[in-house]
């Protein structure tokens, strides 16, 4: 029973001998800039720790408050300084302030270091800041606000006048030459509109298709080419004719554009699907249709333009003659 209480007192014995070590090694403090400020003022919170180099200690990071109404607005920022007899120095610094009167106390703050036995905690004193309103302040200020001092009018400088001089000048100017622009777009036009009336939409769309035939794409290899011009131009055709955008529509979107024209689903229509679905898989697909398919092609574009163009006057007059005979 001795022994054991020898071996016990031993180990307690060293356990405070440890704690006592280590208290005397470690040290954390806390502090404000001063001990006294008014409200809305800004001031440096510092918390230090003094410790030897080949101790690990964790300094853990405060959030939002120091305590109730004593904010944090900025930090930490940390630095570590070693001394000369080896110890190390780890200083968190903060920017708190206070809005609200009052004396307060925060808690004290901690490092804490993991061990064998759990975890060492040290502490800091207390440390103590008064908050103080302005003394020109009324005591219930709820019963009446005012400024402290008047709101100060600071002379206007040219500095801050030029800015808005040339942004006034450009905006007048750049609103002049838009008026300019725009007076001679619509005189132009006035032109374009007085000018002799040009050819017809199946006019134009032959021309371009013998041009395209005299080319010959196809037979140079060129056959996404080839398909391209053509689709191109039953699409200018389908604009300058029944007013559909086709060059900024899809496929299908151009057929059910032309549909809605009136027009009717039957043998032409087909042909001008079969046109621009076979370019889109030329196009897209990498589609290489033979010699025929392509000569087809070509035949169905000039036939669709042939059976849909616009009849003059003339050929109107002949008709309604025949007919009345």
């Amino acid at each position: 029973m001795n022994r054991m209480k020898y071996i016990y007192g031993t180990i307690l014995l060293y356990l405070l001998t440890f704690s006592v070590t280590d208290g005397q090694d470690i040290t954390v403090s806390a502090a404000f800039d001063t001990s006294r400020i008014l409200i809305g003022d800004q001031i440096r919170f510092i918390v230090a720790v003094d410790q030897p180099s080949d101790k690990e200690l964790s300094l853990p990071q405060l959030r939002d408050t120091l305590c109730r109404n004593i904010e944090i607005i900025a930090g930490p920022v940390r630095d570590t300084l070693i001394s000369p007899d080896g110890k190390i120095r780890v200083t968190d610094e903060y920017i708190v302030t206070s809005f609200y009167s009052g004396h307060y106390q925060p808690d004290p703050v901690f490092a804490e270091i993991r061990t064998d036995d759990g975890i060492n905690r040290f502490y800091s004193d207390y440390v103590y800041l008064e908050v103080d309103r302005v003394n020109i302040a009324p005591a219930d200020t709820t019963a009446k606000i005012f400024d402290i001092i008047e709101p100060y009018r600071a002379p206007v400088t040219i500095g801050e006048i030029l800015p808005w001089a040339l942004v006034g000048i450009l905006g007048a100017a750049s609103v002049y030459f838009l008026w300019v622009y725009l007076r001679k777009l619509k005189r132009n036009k006035s032109e374009v509109v007085l000018a002799a009336n040009p050819d017809p939409a199946h006019t134009i769309a032959f021309r371009e298709l013998e041009k395209l035939k005299r080319e010959k794409l196809w037979q140079k290899g060129e056959i996404k080419k080839y398909h391209t011009c053509l689709t191109e131009i039953l699409r200018q055709y389908l604009e300058d004719r029944y007013r559909i955008y086709s060059l900024e529509l899809t496929t299908s979107e151009t057929l059910e554009a032309l549909i809605k024209t009136g027009f009717k689903p039957d043998e032409h229509f087909n042909k001008l699907k079969t046109v621009l679905t076979g370019a889109d898989l030329v196009k897209f697909a990498k589609y290489k249709p033979d010699p025929a398919e392509n000569e087809l092609n070509f035949e169905h574009s000039w036939d669709f333009v042939s059976a849909t163009r616009e009849k003059e006057q003339a050929e109107l007059k002949e008709n309604v003659k025949e007919e009345a005979i």
